[in-house]
């Protein structure tokens, strides 16, 4: 990576950013909270709570590789509290449109992220 590429937003302004702008990527009643990766500085931790009576819960965290770039990784999936088994096609459905949704935000934040 050159150092002209790399992300330069200070962590709390991308986590504001993010905040406001993944709600508008998700479905109606899906909730997303977006917090700072306190051991990276260039990453991001992001629970989006389904909408419905499931009670899901998904863990996500985002890396910034450059300042447009991210790298998606599924870290947990809970429901009513408790961890689940990912691997299910319905749960494989909703985590790549759940990652659909974290890179079209990262795109929209583009003109945000991109030195």
């Amino acid at each position: 990576m050159s150092t002209e590429d790399k992300l330069t937003i200070p962590q709390s302004e991308l986590v504001q950013r993010w905040q406001s702008e993944l709600q508008q990527h998700l479905h109606g009643g899906d909730q997303a909270e977006v917090r700072a990766d306190e051991a990276n500085p260039d990453g991001l931790l992001v629970q989006i709570r389904s909408a419905g009576r499931q009670n899901l819960e998904f863990d996500f965290s985002v890396r910034y590789v450059d300042s447009r770039e991210i790298e998606i990784g599924l870290s947990d999936v809970e429901r009513d509290g408790q961890a689940v088994d990912e691997r299910s096609d319905v749960l494989q459905e909703l985590i790549v449109d759940y990652r659909r949704h974290l890179h079209e935000c990262a795109q929209t934040l583009q003109p945000y992220t991109h030195a």
